[in-house]
């Protein structure tokens, strides 16, 4: 796979550590031969987490990563990065969206009722709109490359209730949605745009869920793989969908979760 991605160019919006969903996604598109560049949280305790993983990437840019920082709240800090990058790179193949949050005040069995109008519409802005966003902005310099792929990052929670997954799944619904009228919308310039939804990693994000030690216990229990995914699971799938191998795949929400979401009980 090491040439797979050869001349392959894009953003990865996520990276919060080596454990992190984005991050085993830039080691695959890294391995496969892509140009990867980073966002970080603002601040120098974000960025320096973030050039630490990204410097771990195997084969990886190293200390010499492209690493801007970026409020997604904010349409002033995507714009400036989106700005950045075109103004460094000749190209935009691909933009992966990993990022999400929600009040981890919310996150707990028994709180979705009571969630603040406040903590809903912010989880459903970070996690969701912030994928439409930054497909407004990648639209035209995709178009210049002759198209691209952007993936975003769900979980099964948005379909089926998972205790103290609550506003989450709500955004991630909202996430899934927003890629499919992506894709009809973008299609025309052969932008493709997809999920995936990845099953229950232990991560700094997944942490904040308070069912996320159920849902690890659960898993190799139900799942036909009869384990928990891993990190190259989904990285591999990411590579999968920004190749050219995926040329007809768009609107899609495709499952690496061990296939967990596949049975019934």
């Amino acid at each position: 796979m090491s040439n797979l991605l050869a001349g392959k160019s894009g953003l990865i919006f996520g990276v919060a550590n080596d454990r992190s969903y984005a991050w085993h996604i830039a080691q695959s598109l890294v391995g496969a031969g892509a140009r990867c560049a980073f966002t970080c949280l603002p601040g120098e305790k974000n960025e320096r987490r973030t050039r630490k993983a990204v410097e771990s990437l195997e084969g990886g840019p190293g200390p010499e990563a492209w690493v801007r920082p970026c409020d997604a709240g904010k349409d002033e800090d995507i714009d400036a990065v989106f700005d950045a990058y075109t103004n460094d790179h000749d190209r935009l193949d691909f933009v992966i969206h990993s990022i999400a949050f929600a009040d981890r005040e919310w996150l707990q069995p028994g709180k979705f009722a009571d969630t603040p109008r406040a903590a809903y519409l912010a989880a459903v802005d970070i996690s969701a709109y912030t994928l439409a966003a930054m497909a407004s902005r990648a639209r035209e310099p995709m178009k210049a490359g002759g198209g691209g792929s952007i993936i975003a990052m769900s979980y099964y929670g948005s379909e089926k209730v998972v205790p103290g997954y609550n506003v989450m799944g709500v955004a991630k619904a909202a996430l899934e949605c927003t890629a499919r009228y992506l894709a009809s919308e973008l299609g025309e310039h052969n932008i493709r745009v997809n999920t995936i939804s990845g099953g229950p990693l232990r991560t700094l994000a997944s942490s904040a869920v308070g069912g996320i030690d159920t849902m690890l216990e659960a898993t190799p229990r139900k799942a036909p793989l009869r384990r928990n995914v891993e990190g190259p699971d989904v990285g591999g799938a990411a590579a999968f969908l920004v190749s050219d191998l995926s040329s007809g795949v768009t609107g899609e929400n495709l499952y690496v979760d061990c296939g967990v979401s596949t049975v019934g009980v």
